[in-house]
């Protein structure tokens, strides 16, 4: 029987899932390679998806996403801080590091516990519970749970190494070979994966200062060379030598809105007799666009503390997009029952995160609708983020807690 084409790219963790499950269903699932960065709205592409997900699949004109696969108990937030750097996907931040290290050690030994009288997640077979969790810490343990770190927790590499041993798994990730020396941050192969731009060619030099005797001409750039600065580590001097990434926003036209003047506001003066009529004021909706988010998976969200570290974690990631973007990001429930949603204004009339890799990274997590300035909805809305108070009538929960991007 045939399932459709799913939409992905080489090495998808998310694509592993709906792979390994329709292996079990013996489904046959053809699939189309996608570079991580593609955009499947493009006219170009195969077919026009409704948002920009991967993997997708296509299948009697209906559009699925990863959305049908429970995400695992090492969310992505540890996947991003602590595996991500050693692929070359984003910087090593080393207490960020750290604390995702300490994170994962503390999760798996919760799970460790949970199987010690357990052959598998649930029952006495396999089920989506483990497809989900195996695919999870599958890049973990081939980059950074080396022997020295997993050793603490044997009945999750038993259950881990039953599972990829299934006939159904191997079909899918083939051999798996396990980490054997924790992967490190490589910075040469981090700054290869930034966006590049073309070298500006050096304008010849005048005729006159050709005929200059070359003693002259050293003299005169030994004169004109800076002090000695501190010295670079290894990651500042790669990135020093490569050329510095072209603005995304560079070819929109200049706005009377000016973004730090608000977050100055923002920071200083009471938002709803200041901030908001300021804002209001001066925004310039040709200029900037104002957008709803919503977390994907509400089911999935636990205890609030990890969810606020969901939150954080995605801020953490977007350092470079600060200068072009500011957001109220609201966690709404308790513990057990919970959802994330949060508004949040762009330069431009396009999202944001598709224009630089490094900005891509969670917020495929989230479905992404563009607000009217003008309109009922987004004035409440934006009073109601931006204030962190108000009904909250279309969320259905009680407010946590807000955490702001500025």
């Amino acid at each position: 029987m045939a399932a459709g084409t799913l939409y992905t790219y080489p090495e998808n963790w998310r694509a592993f899932k709906a792979l390994i499950a329709a292996q079990y269903r013996g489904l046959r699932s053809a699939c189309s390679p996608h570079h991580p960065t593609s955009t499947l709205a493009k006219p170009t592409a195969p077919l026009n998806f409704s948002a920009n997900f991967l993997p997708a699949s296509f299948q009697h004109l209906r559009v699925t996403m990863d959305s049908v696969c429970l995400r695992a108990i090492c969310g992505e937030v540890l996947q991003s801080t602590w595996v991500f750097p050693t692929l070359g996907i984003m910087h090593h931040n080393k207490q960020a590091t750290e604390n995702a290290k300490e994170e994962v050690r503390r999760i798996l030994g919760l799970l460790d516990a949970h199987l010690k009288t357990r052959t598998f997640l649930v029952g006495e077979r396999v089920t989506l519970a483990d497809i989900t969790v195996v695919c999870t810490l599958l890049w973990l343990y081939k980059q950074v749970l080396e022997p020295s770190f997993h050793q603490a927790i044997p009945n999750t590499n038993r259950w881990f190494l039953t599972c990829i041993n299934q006939p159904q798994f191997r079909a899918v990730l083939g051999e798996v070979k396990l980490c054997e020396k924790m992967a490190q941050f490589d910075a040469k192969k981090f700054a290869e994966t930034q966006p590049k731009r073309d070298t500006p060619r050096k304008e010849k030099g005048s005729r006159e200062e050709k005929q200059k005797p070359q003693a002259e001409r050293k003299e005169e750039k030994n004169a004109a060379a800076p002090a000695p600065e501190e010295e670079m580590d290894e990651c500042e001097q790669v990135l020093a030598a490569e050329p510095k990434a072209k603005d995304p926003f560079a070819h929109l036209p200049k706005s009377t809105f000016v973004l730090d003047e608000f977050k100055r506001k923002y920071s200083n003066e009471d938002t709803l007799s200041v901030v908001l009529p300021y804002f209001w004021e001066h925004f310039d909706k040709d200029g900037w666009s104002l957008w709803y988010s919503e977390y994907h998976f509400p089911e999935e969200l636990t205890q609030t503390f990890m969810s606020c570290n969901l939150i954080t974690g995605m801020f953490q990631q977007l350092d470079k997009l600060r200068k072009n973007a500011f957001a109220s990001v609201i966690l709404f429930g308790t513990n057990n029952s919970s959802s994330i949603s949060g508004v949040w204004v762009f330069r431009g009339q396009e999202l944001a995160f598709p224009l630089r890799p490094d900005w891509q990274v969670d917020y495929e997590s989230y479905t992404w609708r563009k607000l009217d300035p003008s309109s009922e909805e987004a004035q409440s809305l934006v009073r109601e983020y931006f204030s962190c108070e108000g009904a909250f009538q279309h969320v259905g929960k009680a407010f946590n807690q807000g955490k702001i991007f500025k």
